[in-house]
């Protein structure tokens, strides 16, 4: 069934326990009918996510109508799990009235063979029946009904990725809602809603956005089709390296260098990008930070050896910022959109120097795009994405974007607030921030407690120097996840701020037991417990110890005593390292849990591994903490009998 938002100008809604994921709005838009549905057709016009739409055939009907075939593509928004596509047949109908209904479905499969063949490096999604509705409103415009229903094979990602793929919200966010912002933006052009500088047209900000969003997709996808292809690893997992030989992938032909400097034919693009989860961290806070701060998280050391190792071109061509490198404290505001999307133009203070004969100019600047920067929004991501610039501006510039996106991962993004609660969604039709912004009964806003930062930033180079540039590329990107994950503990409400700052307590016994928690898990469930996984003792246990599941491990005597937990397990029992031996075991259980407790902890020592539904622990206070479930395993040890639990996305 669907739950509607407030009653008002525009309704929307989300699906709840149907098949796929589905949303629907409705919203007045100041265009008449048959522009909606040429724009609304039109996807790679306004859906940043849609890489590709192809018509593959098209007929009239004897009603009028226009029956079309087609192949969409879209963008995975994360480096971890692959794009999706879609095959799907298209009806137009014309109605009395200049009433217009477009109707959209997965072609069926014929005798068991599609109609477009499976694309490699895709993941083949359904389309099961969406469309829109257009209705003439007199003189006003248009009453416009959107309805978006996919299957996006959620079981195909990782699992902690399925909640993303099974996001009736973001759905919303992304397509049905973003659909009726960009009627509305085009609708209110006229009228200058939308604040403007340095003279642009509106069509010319619209563009700059729209290439500088496609641009970073194409960075964090990096498809073959579109000419990248990966460099080897350096034996660790956490950053990857892809180099596009082709220079008109981000540059359209265009010059590549801001100081009148000319790549080699030779040259190209190397991207390093990395994905990454976080917890308790909103996705607009994060973003508006790194936008406000970005001192925070560029290193000046790390240029400073990228200046020695590559040469400056690259910084004046690729604005990272380089060692003497400030920025102007109050950037450009060049547009501000209704959904709080900003364009700006932040100008890089460095001192002029001298390089090949040459001197290099003592100002650069970057064009920076900032989305998604309202506070705790269901179901919308948050991204800052900047790209180096010359002072004049046009739409064919060359860009070159990097940057950062945080996408929202909660599967109870609606439900998980409570039944009471909905979704404020009339603002967005009216003229308003146009979030979706989840409601209590308290008023205060509430956030996602996970999300997936993804960074991808991109050097041009020279064929014959991408080993060098890879190298410090992985330092550079690895220097700033650190710098950025820093900045997200400092952003988080942390639940156990006041036992202060902790020391991992990382003595040799414990770096034992830890590689053998992770060994085990990895023999009974065949995959590495995290991504990252390292083959040094110091290393996992780092990645262990700040793993957002509280993990703990108990050894068996009498009765289970806790002997292990990280750093989400500390929080969720409300205690420090040094008082974790004071905890009782059975006293971090509720009435339902000490019924079950034992008997599950006997099965997991007898099976090896077990499965527990959602429940709830109690932390030293006495505080309730929910968990959605759990996964434990034993861990062999020559003295003792230990198990490890694990509770998945914990909460009080």
């Amino acid at each position: 069934g669907m739950k509607p938002g407030p009653d008002s100008i525009g309704i929307v809604a989300i699906s709840h326990g149907c098949d796929g994921i589905a949303a629907r709005a409705c919203g007045l838009v100041g265009l008449e009918p048959f522009k909606i549905a040429k724009l609304l057709k039109d996807r790679t016009s306004w859906l940043r996510d849609c890489r590709r739409m192809d018509v593959l055939a098209e007929f009239n009907t004897d009603a009028g109508g226009l029956l079309e075939l087609l192949y969409i593509q879209m963008y995975t928004p994360t480096t971890l799990a692959l794009p999706r596509d879609f095959c799907t047949l298209r009806y137009t109908s014309f109605l009395e009235g200049r009433n217009v209904v477009v109707c959209e479905r997965t072609f069926p499969v014929v005798n068991g063979v599609p109609t477009v063949a499976p694309v490699e490096h895709f993941v083949r999604a359904e389309m099961k029946s969406s469309g829109f509705l257009i209705r003439s409103y007199g003189s006003v415009g248009s009453i416009v009904h959107i309805v978006d229903h996919l299957d996006l094979q959620p079981g195909s990602v990782p699992e902690v990725l399925r909640p993303l793929y099974d996001s009736p919200s973001v759905l919303a966010q992304n397509m049905t809602v973003g659909a009726l912002r960009y009627l509305q933006s085009l609708g209110q052009e006229a009228e200058a809603d939308l604040a403007l500088g340095q003279g642009l047209q509106l069509p010319v900000i619209r563009t700059l956005c729209q290439r500088m969003a496609r641009s970073f997709n194409e960075a964090v996808n990096s498809l073959p089709d579109d000419g990248w292809s990966s460099l080897a690893s350096d034996g660790m997992d956490d950053v990857s390296i892809v180099v596009n030989a082709s220079v008109s992938s981000g540059f359209s032909g265009q010059q590549l260098s801001l100081s009148d400097k000319l790549l080699s034919i030779n040259g190209g693009v190397l991207c390093a990008k990395t994905s990454m989860l976080l917890q308790n961290v909103p996705p607009a806070l994060l973003i508006r930070f790194l936008r406000e701060h970005r001192s925070e998280w560029a290193d000046s050391e790390v240029d400073a050896e990228g200046t020695a190792t590559i040469g400056s071109t690259i910084y004046d061509v690729s604005g990272f910022g380089r060692l003497g490198v400030s920025y102007a404290p109050v950037p450009l505001l060049l547009a501000h959109s209704l959904e709080q999307e900003l364009l700006e133009l932040l100008q890089m203070e460095c001192s002029a120097f001298v390089q090949d004969g040459a001197v290099l100019p003592k100002d650069q600047f970057l064009m920076q795009l900032c989305t998604g920067l309202d506070e705790s929004p269901v179901g919308a991501s948050a991204q800052l994405v900047f790209a180096p610039v010359n002072v004049s501006i046009s739409e064919d510039m060359p860009l070159l974007p990097s940057g950062f996106r945080v996408v929202p991962l909660d599967n109870n993004l609606l439900d998980g607030y409570g039944a009471s609660r909905t979704l404020d969604l009339a603002s967005a039709l009216e003229g308003g921030s146009g979030v979706v912004t989840p409601v209590g009964d308290s008023g205060i806003s509430t956030f996602p407690s996970r999300s997936i930062l993804t960074i991808a930033f991109q050097f041009p180079c020279e064929v014959h120097s991408y080993e060098i540039v890879a190298s410090f590329a992985r330092k550079y990107l690895r220097t700033i996840v650190a710098s950025v994950l820093r900045v997200a503990m400092a952003l988080v409400p942390n639940l156990s701020s006041k036992f202060g700052q902790r020391q991992l307590p990382g003595t040799p016994e414990l770096l034992m037991l830890v590689q053998r928690i992770l060994q085990a898990y990895r023999e009974w469930f065949g995959v590495d417990l995290m991504r990252g996984h390292t083959a040094t003792i110091n290393g996992s246990f780092k990645l262990l110890w700040h793993h957002p599941d509280a993990i703990f491990c108990y050894v068996w005597k009498s009765f289970p005593d806790i002997i292990f937990a990280n750093q989400s397990g500390l929080d969720m029992l409300e205690t420090t390292p040094d008082a974790l031996q004071t905890v009782s075991w059975d006293k971090t259980l509720d009435e339902n849990g000490r019924k079950t407790a034992y008997s599950e902890f006997a099965d997991v020592m007898q099976q090896g591994f077990g499965y527990l539904p959602a429940g709830m622990r109690l932390s030293s206070t006495g505080r309730p903490a929910a968990y959605e479930r759990a996964i434990a395993w034993r861990v062999d040890s020559e003295t003792m009998q230990c198990a490890a639990f694990m509770y998945l996305n914990w909460s009080f």
